[in-house]
């Protein structure tokens, strides 16, 4: 059983733990979740493809990212996501930390912060070993390229993230 830590709405720990999925947080209450752009040195992006077995958003293209485990920092978190999903290690990378900003649900009890980090790396096709049961496939994309799946809706969190896009 997987298990995240509770934040309050200063993104402090509170010292309280749910277990994944368990949507109890209270308003005021936030769990902790990462995303990582993979940029190569040439300003394109590695994008995945979410397989179609996925129950929300199947289909879209996103990239790497998810939550926080219980005691688990957030550069952590998004170094372990963009392993697990990419088979890149990304902790010799350049770049890091860009910003977070905060989804509030009230009465659905999924509140989250989410810190973005942007890597940077030489990376080509056969360095990639993508999480099968995740993916459906993954491209290395322009700005226009990723700003026109967003203009479709199918490029998860582009109107957050952005600024992640820009060099």
């Amino acid at each position: 059983m997987e298990y995240w830590d509770i934040y309050d709405r200063d993104k402090k720990p509170t010292g309280r733990t749910m277990k994944r999925n368990d949507w109890c947080l209270k308003d005021g209450e936030y769990h902790l979740t990462v995303l990582g752009v993979v940029a190569r040195p040439d300003h394109k992006f590695l994008i995945t493809k979410r397989v179609m077995t996925k129950a929300w958003a199947p289909g879209c293209w996103e990239v790497s990212g998810g939550a926080a485990q219980a005691g688990e920092e957030s550069l952590e978190a998004v170094l372990r996501e963009v392993k697990e999903e990419t088979g890149l290690d990304a902790r010799d990378a350049g770049g890091g930390y860009l910003f977070t900003y905060k989804r509030e649900n009230p009465g659905e009890g999924d509140n989250y912060f989410v810190d973005v980090y942007r890597f940077i790396m030489d990376v080509k096709d056969e360095d990639l070993h993508l999480q099968e049961a995740e993916t459906d496939g993954h491209m290395f994309a322009t700005l226009d390229e990723i700003k026109a799946f967003a203009a479709e809706d199918k490029f998860l969190h582009y109107d957050s993230i952005k600024q992640a896009f820009e060099f």
